[in-house]
């Protein structure tokens, strides 16, 4: 049941985008695009609540469970970055804005870059720890809670990986290409360092 959710609330952030861009820029309605994009948090406090519920009614702590703390978390860290992202897009696509910028930079840029995006992993792996030691004092039992410590562990281990390409880009910065700047803008012929 947990995993079915996982997978509708997944899919419902993507349709609730999807809506919520369409009605801010195709239709030209930003208030209901806005109201449909301030749902999505919905998603996950539904996909919280089922979870306790579930443990509630005596279901055993499994990876399903350590699996909608990641979920949740995740969201919580990258998800106002993932929309933004793609509102981006979109103004641009459907809204007559400026192309956003593709490329996350070179050299202290990038690092800056990775650095904010490691943050955003850092508040997924706290709040999905944080929602799996409820889960671990909601079960009360200390046979019963092994898997839920594990995605903890799990968490933290995906954290760690990923602070490793952060510092894969302080001991090894990019260079930009000929031409750019450190944030991969163009660089006019008299200005070039």
């Amino acid at each position: 049941m947990i995993v079915a959710l996982i997978v509708i609330c997944e899919v419902g952030f993507w349709v609730l985008l999807a809506a919520g861009l369409g009605a801010r820029y195709v239709l030209k309605m930003p208030r209901l695009g806005l109201g449909l994009l301030l749902l999505e948090p919905l998603l996950e406090v539904v996909l919280l609540v089922a979870t306790a519920i579930d443990l509630k009614n005596g279901a055993e702590p499994s990876w399903t469970h350590g699996l909608a703390a990641l979920y949740i978390g995740y969201t919580v860290g990258h998800g106002h970055r993932t929309v933004k992202w793609l509102d981006a897009k979109a103004a641009h696509r459907f809204g007559g804005a400026p192309a956003p910028k593709s490329s996350a930079g070179y050299g202290k840029a990038r690092v800056v870059y990775e650095a904010k995006l490691w943050l955003g992993t850092i508040v997924g792996a706290v709040t999905a720890s944080a929602l799996l030691l409820l889960a671990i004092a909601y079960v009360g039992d200390s046979s019963r809670d092994d898997s839920l410590w594990a995605w903890i562990f799990q968490a933290w281990r995906i954290t760690g990986f990923h602070g490793l390409v952060v510092l894969w880009y302080v001991v090894f910065p990019t260079k930009a290409p000929e031409g750019q700047d450190e944030k991969g803008e163009p660089v006019e012929a008299g200005n070039r360092r």
